[in-house]
């Protein structure tokens, strides 16, 4: 069964909901302050072609809105925009709701596994605050994994966080036998081969009206930025290991960059025993984006284990 849910801007209980208060952070993380400029129209903002601006940014608001006081990667990592980022985890969030009798549940028993948590850890850093959720980050790159551990330590937060040394496992070696997840979340590599996320910069850096650079404004390592065969082959192999774990994981879901992308999914769906799957569809400004959710446990039995957990 496939439902779904269409907004116009961002998730009502989104922090960013209004967009940034930049008084409020630079007080906050005075760093930002040398970053902001005002636009034409008077407005202020910050340069978002400056690498070093978008990522001051992001700590004044992780400092700000989630009280993550220490907060840095390394310049080639991945620097993902928090507003977009944080409505995945409230529509997730919304998602057990409707296993819950409408309540969101909360607290360190609601596990959540986070494929690819990068560098920048900010998945569980967003969901640990909002909803106080234990989660659990993999990566299948170690130097990716020290990074966030040390990120998590620093601000004194129990994330569990484990390096996938098998690049072409998704779930096995990180779901031990006895775990029990309520969610696991992706955002998968988007494009299908390095001169199609090259392709990819240039088009953003053309739309930003500045030449183009070798960088994505939000960085990127290979493996952040591509995979063959892209996010379809990506989030189609996710969907075939999850059989293995289908009594260990209530939802599976995953980003789903490309409308395109969805049938492909939705035909490798069809092929296994799920019991109900959906496409939640999430915005922000002009941008549309959505994320896809299967289950193997049908309603009545998610039902009763949140019943379980109370």
């Amino acid at each position: 069964m496939k439902s779904k849910q269409v907004t116009n801007k961002l998730h009502p209980r989104n922090q960013h909901l209004h967009g940034y208060d930049l008084d409020m952070l630079c007080d906050k993380h005075d760093a930002l302050t040398p970053f902001i400029i005002v636009t034409p129209a008077g407005s202020k903002s910050i340069d978002f072609t400056n690498n070093t601006a978008v990522k001051t940014l992001n700590q004044a608001l992780l400092k700000a809105h989630y009280k993550i006081d220490f907060w840095d990667i390394p310049e080639h990592n991945l620097c993902p925009p928090i507003p977009g980022r944080v409505d995945y985890i409230h529509y997730l969030a919304d998602l057990l709701s409707d296993d819950n009798q409408q309540n969101i549940p909360t607290g360190r028993q609601i596990k959540v596994l986070d494929i690819g948590t990068g560098a920048n850890l900010v998945y569980p850093l967003t969901g640990n605050h909002e909803y106080n959720w234990h989660f659990t980050g993999s990566d299948i790159d170690a130097n990716s994994i020290k990074i966030a551990k040390q990120i998590a330590q620093f601000n004194g937060l129990k994330i569990t966080l484990k390096h996938q040394k098998n690049a072409s496992s998704i779930f096995e070696n990180i779901i031990n036998q006895k775990d029990l997840f309520h969610l696991t979340l992706c955002n998968p590599p988007f494009h299908a081969s390095a001169e199609e996320a090259s392709k990819g910069s240039q088009r953003k850096w053309k739309n930003l009206g500045k030449s183009p650079k070798n960088t994505l404004n939000f960085g990127g390592q290979n493996n952040e930025l591509w995979c063959e065969g892209g996010e379809a082959q990506f989030v189609s192999n996710m969907i075939a290991q999850s059989e293995q774990f289908a009594e260990q994981v209530i939802w599976f879901t995953s980003l789903v960059s490309k409308k395109e992308t969805l049938k492909v999914l939705e035909n490798k769906l069809s092929t296994l025993p799920i019991a109900e799957y959906k496409i939640i569809d999430m915005a922000q400004g002009q941008k549309v984006s959505r994320f896809i959710a299967w289950s193997y446990f049908d309603k009545a039995t998610r039902e009763q284990i949140f019943e379980e957990l109370v």
